[in-house]
């Protein structure tokens, strides 16, 4: 391996790499010995990511219209001046404080996203994943399945953790021969304006339906793996082949929610990730004895890391009811406590601590091709440094037990509940309390007054991505059974236009008729457009029907309240596991 891969990092003692620079008084990070350190080449700059066209049946384009340009890495970060040292005798501790302050900065905005998990969780500046560490990433092609951009509107991270046996010490861990399955899986919902994030755990035990999946090969060719019905979850990764763009079919199948990219690690990310930030601390209601999973720890609180941090994830048969739910829940404690050393004072002014962790990061993360760089990963990383741990919320998929009580099946009510708010950016926290409530007064002043009688609501029903025959069944439904005779099927939107949601055209005038027609059709506020000038009286509103839209009489608003006694963990909070 080159300069620029495994092989040179262990070489470097990372104490030894945050050094003053004399010319130009700043810290940079020292990738090579000095003897061997050639010239610092010129930065170089990020270029606009172009959404390529998915080729992946139901994909708007329009999804993808708005990729955010990676941002220019140079070198080493942009530093302030600092002033010459302090003469003898002339407030050494005062000038001691200001460097340990500054100290902190740098390493805030230094650390970054490293790991499948923690990098969007606890994503900061990641000025230390360099190109040095390009070498270790692996990527897969998904080709249709994923986006090829960052987004700058909501976004949706599959993490998956694979329960493939290879590395060292990890053969006693169940069926050494297997190829791996989707043992852990979370899907990462990220609100467009990135104030909060929700983390779906779907279980692994779920039936469900894995549907066709195009995969690339080593030759370039793609090879369509044929679907199943009815099987577990996990079965939508290794198995016959499967890629983790089958996971990410699979799982827009269950929620309906598009998913960009895909970080997978292995059990090797869990144990060398967990000994780089110094352990995990997490906290158990009642001891805990599983031989299965060679885990004994004692009531309380405990600091895991290593082969203890892989058993505390892998445990179940020492837990309240054994099950994979009861696992999930433990997960989620251990990522929230991760999340939130990641972000601690300690791990972010310890050099030491941040070249480890970015070091065992690329090394146990495997990605898509669409951030499968360095530098891509620091845009993503720049990109989902805004959100607080206080707003992250992890939440298990509501599920049933199935008849043969060994698997479980979707609790199809709160889950569509669920996967609604997530669908429309709705957050499962409380944030940003203000500007919700000034939203909110916008949408009552939408939907609130008079509102017209059904045979006076005037309307022509437009297709703009609704299945096919979408417009002419609205109308019918509307005439006969709620009454709006003066209704009428206006085809495909103009030009062939495609909407990711639906929407209603109106004028002022026509604010009766709008909230109407709103009510009948379930209709979410932002749904509807108001014009900015008066229609004349027989002139109709449009209604155009988009990809959210399913079949008339079914509510297209989001609720506003998660579903009750879903199973939930807040990445701010420690909980312990029963």
């Amino acid at each position: 391996m080159d300069a620029q891969g495994r092989g040179r990092a262990d070489d470097i003692d990372p104490a030894d790499q945050w050094v003053l620079d004399p010319n130009t008084d700043n810290y940079v990070l020292r990738l090579q010995a000095p003897a061997e350190r050639p010239a610092p080449p010129a930065p170089r700059r990020g270029t606009p990511q172009t959404p390529a066209p998915r080729s992946a049946p139901g994909r708007s384009a329009s999804r993808r219209a708005a990729p955010v340009r990676e941002e220019a890495q140079p070198g080493m970060p942009p530093q302030r001046g600092r002033r010459a040292a302090p003469k003898a005798g002339g407030g050494s501790s005062r000038r001691k404080r200001k460097q340990q302050a500054a100290r902190k900065k740098k390493a805030l905005y230094w650390t970054g996203g490293v790991m499948a998990f923690v990098l969007v969780a606890g994503g900061a500046t990641a000025y230390a994943l360099l190109e040095h560490f390009n070498g270790n990433i692996s990527t897969v092609d998904v080709g249709g399945a994923g986006s090829d951009t960052i987004t700058d509107g909501p976004m949706n991270i599959l993490v998956l953790g694979t329960d493939v046996r290879t590395g060292k010490g990890n053969e006693g861990y169940g069926d050494k021969g297997s190829v791996g399955h989707a043992d852990t899986t979370i899907l990462f919902h990220v609100s467009e304006d990135r104030s909060n994030a929700t983390a779906l755990s779907i279980p692994r035990d779920m039936l469900t339906d894995v549907p066709d999946c195009p995969t690339k090969q080593p030759d370039g060719s793609t090879k369509v793996i044929p679907g199943e019905q009815n099987v577990r979850f996990n079965t939508s990764l290794g198995q016959s082949g499967r890629d983790p763009g089958c996971t990410m079919r699979t799982i827009e199948e269950i929620t309906g929610l598009e998913v960009d990219h895909f970080m997978m690690a292995d059990f090797n990310a869990v144990k060398t990730l967990s000994s780089a930030v110094g352990g995990v601390e997490v906290c158990l209601a009642k001891p805990i004895d599983d031989p299965k999973s060679h885990l004994k720890l004692s009531a309380g609180k405990h600091v895991v890391e290593g082969d203890q941090a892989l058993a505390f994830v892998r445990t179940r048969y020492g837990l309240k009811f054994g099950s994979d739910l009861d696992r999930i829940q433990l997960q989620q404690q251990f990522l929230s406590s991760m999340i939130r050393k990641m972000k601690s004072g300690d791990t972010l002014t310890d050099p030491t601590k941040l070249w480890d962790l970015a070091s065992a990061a690329t090394k146990a993360l495997t990605v898509d091709t669409g951030i499968g760089s360095v530098n891509k990963l620091i845009t993503l990383a720049n990109n989902l440094k805004k959100i607080n741990i206080k707003n992250i919320s992890f939440v298990t998929v509501p599920v049933l037990d199935s008849e043969d009580k060994a698997s479980v099946v979707l609790n199809e009510g709160p889950a569509d509940q669920l996967f609604a708010m997530v669908r429309e950016d709705v957050s499962l926290t409380e944030v940003k309390k203000k500007e919700k409530a000034k939203k909110e007064a916008a949408d009552k002043a939408k939907t609130e007054g008079p509102e017209a009688d059904p045979s006076e609501v005037r309307v022509e029903v437009l297709n703009g991505g609704a299945p096919i025959g979408a417009a002419q069944t609205t109308v019918d439904w509307l005439q006969n059974s709620e009454g709006v005779t003066r209704s009428a099927n206006g085809g495909n939107a103009e030009g062939g236009e495609k909407l990711k949601k639906t929407i209603l055209e109106y004028a002022p005038n026509q604010a009766d008729q709008a909230r109407a027609l709103a009510e009948m059709m379930g209709l979410a506020p932002s749904a509807l457009k108001s014009g900015t000038e008066d229609a004349a009286e027989t002139d109709t509103m449009t209604l155009t029907l988009g990809e959210d839209f399913d079949e008339p009489g079914q509510p297209l608003s989001a609720p506003s309240k998660a579903p009750e006694n879903i199973q939930r963990v807040e990445a701010d909070k420690q909980v312990c596991a029963e």
